[in-house]
């Protein structure tokens, strides 16, 4: 089962392409399965005064859906189309969040954190946001945020569960066993949640050099049996896909034999290789 779940598109403001030119390229590349998922509108801070092209406006939304839904039937027969959103995590937000869950027909939402506070820890802008703190207290905060989110029951799949990596910075190896603890704790509260879980590769392509989760954090979530599904996190219709050949091998090495998928927000596991 060839499948893609995590994409972006012009509307979010920081992607380039349309919903279609993405289904399009899907077909192309011969996936079973796309998942539209773009970022839910900012809530907690005001657009006009934060940084531009985070996230599409809350009035997009609507249009959002209605074309994803269009393109799901336009499609059928040719590939199935599934309509997603990547729904930010902000604590004290939560029933502002599950207000725009509730208020569509998704087949399925990620749960990602992207904020604390108003930083944006993913946002290339802002990796000012590093200057003067102790990344270790970063990621304690993080991974609070984490467990936080997975305890909400509000997404379907958690999203590049360990991108506070992203930019390079780190605690330092004199602190791996307290970050070890922060993604376990992290992990095991994903396994509680009985929510799935993202293999997000686009990691390959950033400064951490690495997929999202890393091997040590994916090896963790096989054992506590926590389902799994594939993301390229594409940003462009010609990045579709990216790295995703590397993210099946590396579940086929580790003995994984299905993946997660969703419709109308009901998993089903489907063979990996079939």
């Amino acid at each position: 089962m060839y499948i893609d779940y995590h994409t972006h598109h012009a509307r979010c403001g920081h992607a380039v392409g349309e919903l279609e030119e993405y289904v399009k390229r899907g077909i192309e590349m011969g996936l079973h399965q796309i998942g539209l998922s773009d970022h839910m509108p900012l809530i907690h801070v005001k657009p006009e005064d934060y940084y531009p092209e985070m996230a599409m406006p809350m009035e997009e939304l609507p249009r959002y859906v209605e074309e994803c839904m269009t393109l799901k039937e336009r499609y059928k027969g040719q590939i199935e189309v599934r309509v997603g959103l990547e729904g930010d995590y902000i604590e004290g937000y939560e029933r502002h969040i599950e207000k725009i869950i509730q208020d569509y027909p998704w087949d399925y939402v990620i749960g990602s954190v992207h904020f604390l506070g108003e930083w944006d820890i993913t946002d290339f802008r802002q990796t000012h946001g590093w200057e003067g703190k102790d990344p270790l207290d970063v990621y304690r905060k993080y991974y609070d945020a984490v467990q936080k989110a997975a305890a909400t029951g509000l997404y379907d799949i958690m999203g590049h569960l360990d991108v506070i990596k992203r930019f390079g910075f780190s605690p330092g190896v004199e602190h791996t066993d307290e970050v070890i603890a922060l993604e376990q704790a992290a992990l095991a509260a994903v396994s509680r949640s009985g929510k799935a879980m993202e293999l997000n590769a686009s990691g390959l392509s950033k400064a951490c050099e690495e997929m999202f989760p890393s091997r040590r954090m994916l090896e963790e979530a096989i054992r506590l049996g926590i389902p799994l599904t594939l993301g390229s996190d594409a940003h462009q219709p010609q990045k579709l896909g990216e790295h995703l050949d590397t993210a099946r091998e590396l579940l086929e090495e580790l003995g994984v034999e299905k993946i997660a998928t969703f419709q109308n927000r009901v998993r089903k596991m489907v063979l990996l290789k079939e």
